[in-house]
């Protein structure tokens, strides 16, 4: 399966949530979810009853979205977060939060998952001096996070800082924005973690 680039308001709006998938819209007021909160397509006000089984496929959608993930990987971190023991929907939520992309978004360098993503595959995110660019990579307590020296001046690399200014940075890490550097502090715990998902629902799914 190929990744998702398509219209990607058209996936909050049918959710029904915020997945942070537009970032400088969002904050301007101009989210098309916001506008139109409602399903896309000629039906899309209708409320519809939604079986159980349907809660639960939804809530995994709204985690792969919002993290940007496919299935295959989805399933290798669900997996991963069983093997860990204890609660499997905060274990799989703690993974998804270390994934370098993710962190990269965290740090305030782009303004989206996305963005974020693509700056790591195209090799100008280092961790602790070295280029990585695998956006699944763990990162780990103490890890330093920075965009390589040629791309600190990049023009969307500085929106996403202004506008970092604006949202704020996650509590768990620690960023210089002038030198664009980053340190990955420590793992947040869930209530921490303020995403608009049920990861329960998604362990029953997998648990049937």
């Amino acid at each position: 399966m190929a990744r998702y680039i398509g219209a990607v308001e058209k996936i909050e709006r049918r959710l029904g949530v915020n997945l942070e998938l537009k970032g400088e819209r969002r904050l301007a007021g101009k989210s098309a979810l916001d506008k139109r909160p409602y399903a896309p397509g000629q039906h899309g006000q209708r409320r519809a009853k939604i079986s159980e089984y349907g809660l639960q496929l939804r809530e995994k959608q709204k985690i792969k979205f919002y993290y940007g993930v496919l299935e295959r990987q989805f399933r290798r971190f669900f997996k991963q977060a069983h093997r860990q023991g204890g609660n499997v929907g905060e274990n799989l939520i703690k993974l998804l939060e270390r994934r370098l992309d993710n962190v990269v978004y965290r740090m305030g360098f782009a303004t989206t998952r996305r963005f974020a993503r693509q700056l790591v595959t195209h090799g100008h995110v280092l961790v602790n001096g070295k280029k990585v660019s695998i956006p699944s990579y763990l990162v780990k307590e103490g890890d330093r996070i920075e965009i390589k020296e040629k791309s600190k001046n990049n023009v969307q690399i500085q929106k996403a800082l202004e506008l970092s200014k604006q949202t704020g940075i996650a509590p768990w890490v620690d960023v210089d924005r002038e030198k664009v550097i980053g340190v990955f502090q420590r793992i947040p715990q869930r209530e921490e973690i303020n995403i608009p998902v049920e990861e329960r629902l998604v362990v029953e799914l997998y648990s049937k």
